[in-house]
This record gives C-alpha cells, structure tokens and sequence, in this order.
C-alpha cells in the first residue's frame, strides 16, 4: 500500500486526486495539507509519498517544503504543478524531489508516476524530461539555479538592492549573476534579459 500526503492549497484539486487514487487498490491518502508549512508537519512516519504543489498561497513554497522534508529524513516527494519553467524543475530537483509532473497529466501517467517515486524511481512528465535533455545539450544558453532566481526578482521589478536582501547575497553578487545572465542570453539589459528568458521558458511568465 502506498500511503499518499496530498499538498495543495486548493480544495477542489485535492479532492480530485483524493477520488482518482480512491480507485486504486494500492494507494491510500493519510492526509491532506493546504500550506508548505502543513505538509512539513504531516510529512511523518506513516507518508509513503508527498505530493507536492510548487505554489502556495502565503508562507512556505513547495521546493522549500520538499528541501525541509527530505533533509528530515521525510518521505519521498512528487512535485506535481502547473510550472515547468527550468528554475522551478531544477529547484525541485537539488531540494530532493523524486518526480515532476504538470497537472495536466493524464490519469494514467499520473498514477503511473506515483508508483514509480513510490518505489524509488524518478518520475519525470515528457515535458520536463525534454527541457532537462535540452538543458544538458545547450548549456550555454541554461541559467543555473541561482540565476534564475535573481532574473525572476527582475522580472517581478525588484532592484539589486532588494534582491541581495532577499536572496542573502552582496549587491556585488547580484550584479556578478546579472553579467553572467546577460552573456548567457546575448542581451544587454535587463527587460532583454527577462524576455529572452520567458521566451526560452527559463522563468516564469507573468
């Protein structure tokens, strides 16, 4: 049996997966968490498997929530979300996540996954298999984790300043980052920077 935590801060979502796994005689949900902070609490003995959304309402993030558990020695964890821009994939990725899967997956292909990262394998969706292959063969035009977080504090219109303060980085480090950001894409600003990187799918669009 594969005892499931569902993490997600919409009802209706939960309530679906609930009655998708309902009809498999090997998965069972122990518990449902509607904040990151929920699903670390009830990442316990008795969880098999977390799955995990990326975006919650208010306080803590899903890859902050997967970091939290795996590092607690916690149960596995599927990402499952709407976003496959390669800053959410590989912060999911380096915070221990054992799978990435879209919500718009097909029933199948979701419960296939689940038991997949249930019995330790990796579980990617298509798509994100493709973007981290295509990732591997074009590195030059890839941004590395932190990167990608300093350009999405761009794109929200945060400045250098406020970006090292939330980031816990010099405003030096900041503007490193954007130079190597810049060279990467070919651009010389940063509005160039942020449509580049939307238009490859390195951040997210608004």
């Amino acid at each position: 049996m594969i005892r499931l935590l569902i993490a997600d801060d919409h009802p209706v979502v939960r309530a679906g997966l609930r009655a998708l796994f309902a009809t498999e005689a090997d998965m069972d949900v122990v518990g449902e968490a509607a904040t990151g902070e929920e699903a670390v609490r009830l990442a316990k003995p008795g969880v098999d498997l977390v799955l995990m959304d990326l975006q919650f309402g208010e306080g803590s993030q899903g890859v902050d929530a997967t970091r939290r558990i795996r590092e607690s020695g916690g149960p596995r964890v599927l990402v499952l979300t709407n976003y496959d821009t390669d800053a959410d994939i590989l912060g999911a990725v380096e915070a221990g996540a054992a799978g990435y899967l879209l919500k718009d997956a097909p029933p199948a292909e979701l419960l296939a996954a689940v038991r997949a990262a249930a019995a330790g394998e990796t579980a990617l969706a298509p798509s994100v298999a493709g973007r981290l292959e295509a990732r591997r063969d074009a590195a030059s035009v890839s941004l590395s984790l932190r990167e990608a977080e300093v350009l999405d504090l761009v794109a929200n219109g945060q400045s250098n300043r406020t970006i090292a303060r939330q980031l816990f980085l010099s405003e030096a480090t900041v503007k490193s980052h954007l130079v190597h950001i810049f060279t990467k894409l070919g651009v010389s600003s940063r509005t160039q920077a942020v449509a580049a990187a939307r238009e490859r799918g390195l951040i997210r669009s608004q």
